[in-house]
């Protein structure tokens, strides 16, 4: 693989390159696949880890030649209780990994606490009934600035009917999931909204296209009262279900977190797979493949720019 550095703003002498070999310096946005949201009044899956230049971070410094590029796929949704919905997959870019995001806990019934794979870039939520813990951790592996944010807790029946357990959100790039925090009468709670996602202009989009790694909404309760799901998080989450309804997934190519399914509902929703996007000076010459993958050169204000778009894995050559 060609040599690279995340140090930016170095000379060519000091990284040691061939005399004439002239450093490219690129920013990057690398979001992960987001994870699964739980089944029946679970929580709301995480958002896959977050990474980014810019605007204003350290850049990376490309030579000519090729560079491998991950894309990592969504978790996969579960109808089975306590769980059996995956993480999201990592993306990579060079020396930057962004992890993916924590499956959402169905209601904990039956549940070991302790299980990390509701740990991730952002953490998912946890579901309601019977004694529930915090969501799960986001920035799992931790760097720094952070990658995301935990889950939220959901919600136990420990109140006098209509009642029922509710599940928290996934986390989010941009804020934790919110818990379901029980209340009296608890059949008013609603289940919790996803964590926000992070806007990020680096391909020139507009809002709201340009919002990543939203966390999913928890799962609505069976029980009476306020049996509606929590909404997904801005930047790709899943919609939590309400009732007999199954979690919407999280939007592909944002790393959002799936919604997790509502009481007595089918599946928890998948995760969105992730998007890594890179961006050069106007006078770089880049290519992606394969033909889904693309570069295009941004208009003014934007100087030109070129920007390569990986919605799936791929290779990004620099010549």
């Amino acid at each position: 693989m060609p040599l690279n550095s995340t140090r930016g703003g170095a000379s060519a002498k000091g990284f040691g390159f061939t005399a004439g070999v002239k450093p490219l310096e690129v920013d990057y946005l690398v979001v992960a696949g987001g994870g699964a949201g739980g089944f029946n009044m679970g929580g709301g899956g995480g958002a896959g880890g977050y990474r980014t230049s810019f605007p204003g971070g350290t850049k990376i410094v490309l030579l000519k030649g090729t560079y491998p590029i991950t894309v990592g796929a969504g978790g996969t949704g579960s109808n089975t209780n306590p769980v059996s919905a995956t993480k999201g997959t990592a993306s990579i870019f060079s020396t930057i990994t962004a992890a993916g995001g924590g499956i959402g806990i169905g209601q904990c019934s039956g549940y070991t606490p302790g299980n990390t794979d509701q740990n991730g870039g952002s953490g998912g939520g946890w579901g309601g009934q019977i004694s529930c813990t915090p969501g799960g951790t986001g920035n799992t592996p931790p760097v720094s600035p952070p990658q995301g944010n935990p889950g939220g807790s959901g919600n136990i029946n420990n109140q006098p009917a209509p009642g029922g357990g509710k599940g928290g959100g996934g986390g989010g790039s941009g804020g934790a999931g919110t818990p379901s925090v029980a209340v009296s009468p608890q059949s008013a709670n609603p289940a919790g909204p996803g964590g926000p996602g992070s806007t990020n202009l680096i391909a020139g989009n507009p809002a709201p296209t340009s919002i990543y790694a939203g966390g999913g909404g928890g799962g609505g309760t069976q029980y009476g009262g306020n049996q509606s799901g929590g909404t997904g998080g801005p930047g790709g989450g899943g919609a939590g279900g309400a009732i007999n309804v199954g979690g919407t997934a999280g939007t592909d190519n944002t790393g959002g977190g799936g919604g997790a399914s509502g009481g007595s509902g089918p599946f928890g929703g998948s995760g969105g797979s992730g998007i890594v996007i890179i961006r050069a000076p106007g006078s770089a010459s880049l290519s992606a493949s394969p033909g889904t993958n693309t570069v295009t050169t941004l208009p003014a204000p934007a100087g030109g720019c070129k920007v390569a778009n990986f919605t799936v894995p791929g290779n990004l050559t620099v010549s």
